[in-house]
């Protein structure tokens, strides 16, 4: 399973570590990915994701029913 959230399609990015001396190496950046159950009154269900902690923060803010609807709007959740 890769590491992509569910809500707003994070993934990993590619990036350099970088010495004292400016040396340069290849490093990724993963995505800080959670599996958490969110209840959605409407449907009256429990769905579980996995979502990066900022998608948690836009669901605090704006509300599951909400956040699932512009995820579906831009082709993230199939569901």
């Amino acid at each position: 399973m890769s590491r992509v959230c569910e809500l707003t399609g994070k993934k990993a990015m590619v990036g350099n570590n970088v010495s004292h001396a400016m040396n340069k190496t290849k490093r990724k950046f993963d995505v800080n990915l959670l599996k958490k159950r969110f209840y959605i009154p409407e449907e009256d269900k429990w769905v579980t994701l996995r979502v990066s902690a900022s998608a948690i923060k836009d669901i605090n803010k704006k509300g599951i029913s909400a956040v699932m609807k512009e995820a579906r709007e831009k082709g993230f959740l199939t569901k």
